[in-house]
């Protein structure tokens, strides 16, 4: 049986310290050891309280998610576990030495006292899995810290810090080191005390007083329409929670925490959110590499331009503790670049979520440099000047004479030719893509790009890099948009044909809202400004692209988007709601008319197929053409890049879900209707139907 508990007798105490290197998830070894170990403590006169706590780095990370079946059933219940400490007569006592998640905080929750070193996060985050805590949690907690504060932790499933748990009543005594010995010095005091034991089971106080506020779970449900809209698993947390608060009977909640937790089981959300978890880790396994791969050591940086996405970049460099150095060609635009990092600091702090002092450290890790000869001794410099081409490569030409050798030198372009920019060097295996997403300090996904060149030391350090800032990093092979913009391009395109076919920007937006983004494809637009893509085309003296017709016409009328209040919506001053507008009707219906659409109805449902499945059909293009290493990577790239909700597990994932012959019927049928080469099936998508296999068997 994978793990095991050691016991031993310090004291008076039972010492039980569980050994499922490295993290002690609850496998059926630690399971059982914990049951024998509780039995024999029982059972021996001479001990008078159980201490429980953790080797390696944490106390117990969570559920076994590799038991997650019929493996689950060997040996000793958790449950079996748990009712054994939550009826002993003697004293338990929790030492959290690090993590306690999921069924760990569950086990502590069961111990009548919780002792917790201060680096130790606690918390129940089974909801980013599709589930809920299915061992008391949502039973237990209401009654230590009341529903309010119970229903955050348990939504959210964000990590609690040690400090802030005691705060919350979750523990009650912090340390800062040994939390073993403070255990065993807390149970002696209790035992002294007359042994009282204490069962949260038991505990009434705060859901009785929760009772009196009647708008409580109104007001939650309401708050999970902004935070978790379209997810099944937090509405039946609620549930849970509100069982606790008014079931006198502890056991009748208990019974409807069983039933939730079952519902959620069989729930597809459950299954694409756990796609999701594997395919973030997965992402990382790249064929080539391996953890014997010589990696460049980074212990400083260089950014190469102060605007948004620059001084983004320098902000992950310094929350992750390296210093780097940032310079734009125009002084007065570095200086309003260290301004906004500043402001950016600023307003976390004043939010509670980082302190002045760590504000003070991270801005005196960011230093301005005047010119890129700065840069001589940097181990890696990233460019991120806008989207030019010849630009980059002047500026690549550059480094190449001024970096040291053995640098990694990054281009963050969002789908230029990395190859071409490797070109300007004389060292192109030490070239690669990384690709932020802006924001940058707040987007999670990182695409590193795979040059011809790049090599393996390069590509690890990347990826690796992206890692320790935090990042899910994806390798994407060089192509134009590498893998996230180059299908973006398909969804846009179909969106803006659909307004000139007969669909109106509200609709489109709607259906995709619906869906679970944020926002659609027009509300985007508004959001980013419809100018930008305006004066870019007036530049290059014009566009014939016919979907660029209607967003050139708005802006012919200085309709810009949110930053003037008139683009495809109208805006009211200080709100960024959009609001339908018949003068942007109007527009559409002329520029419909005069290329020769005939204007018709849409359906939602063609609406979605038109806007999602061209993702499909490209990703599949991508995964045929090796630019996309894995079906997993593609749907990693759009619930971290492009705000796809992961409780449908990325468009690859819903895809299999829809059944493949059946989008690829649609696909056809679209080509048919259109005769567009985008509908073209690909060779991929076709191969797998009359295979009768799924995207998710490629990554099998």
């Amino acid at each position: 049986m994978k793990g095991t508990v050691h016991y031993e007798v310090r004291g008076q105490s039972a010492l039980l310290s569980i050994d499922n290197p490295p993290v002690n998830p609850l496998s059926s070894g630690v399971r059982q050891g914990l049951f024998d170990g509780m039995t024999q403590a029982l059972a021996d006169d001479a001990v008078k309280a159980v201490v429980i706590t953790g080797l390696n780095r944490a106390f117990i990370a969570g559920a076994d998610i590799s038991e997650f079946g019929a493996a689950a059933t060997a040996g000793a219940s958790l449950n079996d576990v748990l009712n054994l400490m939550e009826n002993s007569e003697k004293p338990v006592v929790a030492a959290i030495n690090g993590t306690a998640f999921g069924g760990g905080l569950e086990v502590a929750l069961c111990c009548d006292y919780r002792v917790a070193v201060r680096s130790a996060p606690v918390g129940l985050p089974e909801v980013k899995l599709g589930l809920l805590p299915g061992a008391g949690g949502t039973q237990r907690l209401p009654r230590l810290i009341g529903a309010e504060a119970a229903i955050g932790a348990i939504v959210s499933g964000s990590p609690i810090a040690a400090p802030d748990a005691l705060k919350l009543g979750i523990v009650d005594q912090v340390v800062d080191e040994d939390v073993v010995s403070a255990a065993l010095a807390f149970s002696d005091q209790i035992i002294d005390s007359g042994s009282p034991t204490r069962k949260i089971r038991n505990l009434t106080d705060k859901v009785i007083a929760d009772r009196e506020r009647q708008d409580l779970f109104v007001q939650a449900a309401a708050n999970l329409d902004q935070t978790h809209r379209g997810q099944f698993a937090p509405a039946q947390i609620l549930k849970c929670i509100e069982a606790a608060v008014y079931s006198d009977d502890f056991d009748a909640g208990m019974a409807v925490e069983r039933s939730c937790f079952g519902e959620c089981l069989a729930h597809p959300q459950r299954e694409a959110l756990i796609h999701i978890f594997f395919a973030e880790r997965a992402a990382n396994k790249i064929p080539g590499l391996s953890k014997e791969t010589p990696l460049i050591d980074i212990q400083s940086a260089a950014v190469i331009g102060a605007g948004t996405m620059g001084g983004g970049i320098a902000m992950c460099f310094a929350n992750a503790g390296i210093s780097v150095q940032i310079h734009d060609n125009d002084p007065e635009g570095l200086q309003r670049g260290l301004k906004v990092i500043e402001g950016n600091y600023a307003r976390t702090v004043a939010k509670g979520r980082l302190s002045q002092q760590a504000m003070d450290e991270r801005m005196a890790l960011i230093q301005p440099a005047a010119t890129l000869e700065a840069f001589g001794d940097a181990d890696v410099v990233i460019e991120a000047v806008y989207e030019n081409l010849d630009l980059k490569k002047e500026i690549f030409t550059k480094l190449d004479a001024i970096m040291k050798p053995g640098a990694l030198l990054a281009t963050n372009t969002s789908g230029l030719d990395v190859d071409a920019i490797a070109a300007c060097t004389s060292r192109p295996e030490f070239v690669c893509g990384m690709h932020f997403f802006s924001p940058a300090n707040v987007m999670r996904l990182l695409e590193v790009v795979r040059g011809e060149a790049s090599s393996p030391q390069t590509l690890g350090t990347a990826m690796a890099l992206g890692k320790r800032l935090g990042k899910v990093s994806v390798m994407a092979g060089n192509c134009p948009g590498f893998i996230g913009n180059r299908m973006i391009g398909g969804y846009s395109r179909q969106a803006n044909l659909m307004i000139l076919e007969g669909a109106t920007p509200e609709q489109v937006d709607s259906v995709i809202y619906q869906f679970g983004l944020a926002m659609g494809p027009f509300a985007m637009a508004d959001m980013v400004g419809l100018d930008l893509g305006w004066r870019a085309r007036k530049m290059q003296g014009g566009s014939n692209e016919i979907t660029a017709r209607i967003p050139d016409a708005l802006c012919e009328l200085d309709r810009y988007g949110q930053k003037n209040g008139l683009g495809y919506y109208r805006y009211e001053a200080g709100s960024r709601a959009p609001i339908p507008d018949p003068v942007s009707l109007e527009v559409i219906e002329r520029v419909s008319g005069d290329l020769g659409y005939k204007r018709k109805a849409f359906s939602d449902d063609e609406i979605l197929k038109r806007c999602i499945y061209p993702l499909v059909n490209i990703g599949a293009q991508l995964l045929d053409e090796g630019h996309a290493l894995r079906a997993g990577d593609i749907d990693t790239v759009y619930v971290n890049g492009y705000g796809f909700p992961s409780h449908i597990g990325g468009p690859m994932w819903f895809a299999d879900a829809q059944g493949l012959d059946q989008v690829l019927a649609d696909i056809r049928r679209f080509h048919e209707e259109t005769g567009d080469d985008a509908w073209k099936p690909a060779p991929l998508l076709e191969r797998l139907v009359a295979e009768g296999k799924s995207f998710a068997s490629l990554d099998a």
